[in-house]
């Protein structure tokens, strides 16, 4: 049962991060402390130095080896589903758009759970629902961070490569010969788009291998199994200058957050209406989609009540950053983060009653 002193832990955890968020607004709205150029590098040194530190420290704390394999693959199953779902609507609806489906991804199926999962799950389900958390912070660090990254670096790239137009063909022109000259369009236009799909994968490609967290993620999981495997400490030295960064990046990130709302006129950047879909989708279709994958993999009991409690945590920090970096739709992202941790916890909470009845 959650006691008076839990819900203290939670806010212990939660209001410090709006107080450094209300210090980057401030220094900005009302001081004019930074310029747009600074809060850029600002968001950048988070994006390049402080995330990926974060995340091989989550990473290289965990047990590889020691994981829950229903719950991995229900997660697992729950991201596609929403990929899915998202990738549908955005057809239904014509948005056609790839920042769209980004958009919907990181709202719907990315929680913040180092903010507030730990110590919100902690006073719920005990210890052993905090090692089980710490097991999707992995798998989302791993795989759905860098997948974001890699559609955030596919739609830069997309701009970039301009297929060049068509020779119009001559109304004058013979039968025989215009036949011929529309057969030869026909295989320029698809061989066009078979070396553009090369160019934009191999350039994707590269972007990917010089970025931080494509390296720190990979590096943390294989550090983890060395050490895990046959006891290997990591140098103190070592530790000690990883920890000195990544031990800032939430709280970097969420400076970042208030220097970018300091930018805009509004505090909901992105309108009431976007608002409250982002905030639906993230605390309806999150959890209804976990419930679906849950069921299907065959988790039971406490763990199954777990899974979808998490599942209806705040939008994460870390698509925000990326989603700054890229310049895609950080409005939206900013607006799930500032309004999502106002409103999580209650609505955990009522997920936790239900869930208990």
């Amino acid at each position: 049962m959650i006691t008076l002193a839990d819900v203290y832990h939670v806010l212990a955890a939660t209001v410090p991060l709006y107080v450094v968020m209300i210090v980057a607004y401030v220094s900005v709205k009302w001081w004019k402390l930074f310029t747009p150029d600074q809060c850029s590098g600002i968001n950048m040194f988070v994006a390049k130095y402080s995330i990926p530190l974060l995340s091989f420290q989550v990473i290289s704390d965990n047990n590889p080896y020691k994981m829950n394999l229903k719950l991995i693959f229900a997660d697992f199953m729950q991201k596609l589903l929403a990929i899915s779902l998202l990738t549908a609507i955005t057809k239904v609806c014509s948005w056609g758009d790839l920042n769209s489906i980004i958009t919907g991804i990181s709202l719907s199926t990315l929680p913040n759970t180092l903010i507030l999962g730990l110590p919100l799950l902690k006073a719920m389900y005990g210890e052993e629902a905090a090692k089980l958390l710490a097991q999707i912070v992995v798998l989302q660090s791993l795989v759905w961070y860098n997948l974001l990254l890699f559609l955030f670096e596919l739609s830069a790239a997309k701009a970039a490569l301009i297929t060049p137009p068509l020779e119009a063909t001559v109304a004058t022109e013979a039968p025989q010969e215009a036949q011929t000259k529309e057969e030869e369009e026909e295989l320029r236009t698809r061989s066009t788009k078979k070396i553009k799909t090369m160019l934009l994968l191999l350039t994707v490609g590269k972007k990917l291998l010089r970025n931080p967290n494509t390296h720190a993620t990979f590096l943390g999981l294989i550090w983890a199994s060395i050490h895990y495997k046959w006891g290997v400490k990591m140098p103190e030295i070592v530790k000690q200058s990883i920890l000195i960064i990544s031990n800032g990046g939430l709280g970097m990130a969420m400076f970042s957050l208030g220097l970018f709302m300091a930018s805009r006129v509004s505090i909901i950047a992105c309108g009431t209406r976007m608002a409250f879909v982002a905030m639906a989708m993230k605390f309806l279709m999150g959890p209804a989609l976990m419930a679906l994958s849950s069921t299907a993999t065959g988790l039971k009991g406490r763990v199954f009540r777990e899974a979808i409690v998490q599942a209806a945590l705040p939008q994460g920090i870390v698509p925000f950053v990326f989603a700054k970096e890229y310049n895609i739709h950080p409005d939206i992202l900013s607006t799930g983060v500032i309004f999502g941790i106002l409103i999580s916890m209650p609505i955990a909470l009522a997920y936790y009653f239900l869930l208990a009845l």
